[in-house]
C-alpha cells in the first residue's frame, strides 16, 4: 500500500456545502493578500492606477501561489462527498450587493413612472390621429376658401382691366323703367292677339264665304 492511499484512510477530508463555499475560501484569500500587496506598494497620488510595473508582477505571483496551493489541498477537499474538479478552482464567486430599502422603492417607483408613460401613450395613440384628423380637415378648409377668394379677386381684377382698356362701362340705362314697362305692354298684347286671332279668322272666313254667296246669287 502506498504513502497515498495511507494518507488518504488516516485523515479525513474536509467537507465543504458547496461550490460557493469553495470559492469563497479562495475570494478570502486572494482579499487577504491583496491588502498585504497594498500595503507593501501603497498607491502614489501622482502614479497612475495600474502603472506600478513591479505591484503587478508580486500580485500576479501571488496569485499563482494561491491557485497551486489550492490546487494541491484540492484531493483534500470533498463537496459533499464528491472530489472537487479543476473548474471549481477556477470558477468566479459571484458577488451580491447586500440588501438595500432605498435602492428597493427606487425600482418601485421606477415600474410605476414606467407604467405610467405606457398609459400616457397609449392614451396619445388614442387621441392624437382624431385630433390630427381634424386639424389638417381645418387646414384644407381653409387653403380652399383663400384659393376660392384668390380665383374670384382674379377674376374680378381681369374682368375691370379688360373693361378699361377696350373702355366699355355697362352703365344704368337712361329711362330704363319706361322701357321695360313698354316692353311688358308689348308683350302683353301680342299675347291678347295670340289669343284672339283664331276668332278673327273665323269672322274673316265666314265674311268672305258670305261675299262669294251674295254675289254668285246676283
Amino acid at each position: 500500500m502506498d504513502h497515498d492511499s495511507i494518507t488518504s484512510q488516516s485523515q479525513r477530508k474536509i467537507e465543504l456545502q458547496s461550490p460557493e463555499d469553495l470559492s469563497y475560501l479562495i475570494a478570502n484569500v486572494r482579499n487577504a493578500a491583496t491588502t498585504l500587496i497594498n500595503q507593501a506598494f501603497p498607491q502614489l497620488p501622482s502614479q497612475p492606477h495600474g502603472e506600478d510595473d513591479l505591484r503587478n508582477q508580486i500580485e500576479s505571483l501571488v496569485h499563482e501561489y494561491i491557485n497551486k496551493t489550492f490546487g494541491l489541498a484540492a484531493p483534500n477537499l470533498s463537496i459533499n462527498g464528491l472530489p472537487i474538479s479543476p473548474a471549481d478552482l477556477t470558477t468566479t464567486p459571484e458577488t451580491y450587493e447586500p440588501f438595500d430599502a432605498r435602492k428597493r422603492q427606487r425600482v418601485a417607483d421606477l415600474i410605476a413612472q414606467e407604467e405610467k408613460l405606457l398609459e400616457e401613450v397609449a392614451a396619445l395613440k388614442r387621441s392624437v390621429p382624431a385630433a390630427a384628423a381634424a386639424e389638417q380637415a381645418a387646414r384644407v378648409r381653409d387653403a380652399i376658401r383663400r384659393d376660392e377668394e384668390a380665383v374670384e379677386g382674379t377674376e374680378k381684377a381681369v374682368v375691370d382691366k379688360a373693361s378699361e382698356e377696350a373702355g366699355l362701362r355697362v352703365d344704368t340705362l337712361e329711362r330704363q323703367d319706361g322701357v321695360e314697362r313698354g316692353f311688358r305692354e308689348a308683350v302683353e298684347v301680342l299675347g291678347r292677339l295670340k289669343r284672339d286671332m283664331p276668332s278673327v279668322v273665323a269672322r274673316m272666313e265666314r265674311a268672305r264665304v258670305a261675299g262669294e254667296y251674295v254675289l254668285d246669287a246676283k
